[in-house]
């Protein structure tokens, strides 16, 4: 499924590699998982603050982040929940 999120430039952002993090997406070159990127912006609301805590990666890593998760929600059905 996360094959089709992987293709053009957000493959220079996102890494699924089944060695790093049990398989789940990181953060291109690094050990940082994606869920912590959006748990930062989601706590901090803030770009800046994440660059903060993560000198390491720029603005337009964490826009490939959020397009990669953009995409990886685009392309799946999710059920409804049932009352």
């Amino acid at each position: 499924m996360l094959e089709c999120c992987q293709v053009g430039t957000m493959r220079s952002y996102v890494e699924i590699d089944p060695r790093r993090c049990n398989g789940k997406p990181v953060v291109a070159g690094t050990r940082i998982p994606v869920t912590v990127i959006l748990d930062q912006l989601s706590e901090s609301g803030s770009v800046a603050a994440v660059l903060k805590r993560y000198p390491e990666l720029t603005p337009e890593t964490i826009t490939g982040v959020l397009r990669y998760c953009h995409s990886v929600i685009e392309h799946t059905e999710l059920e409804p929940e049932r009352a």
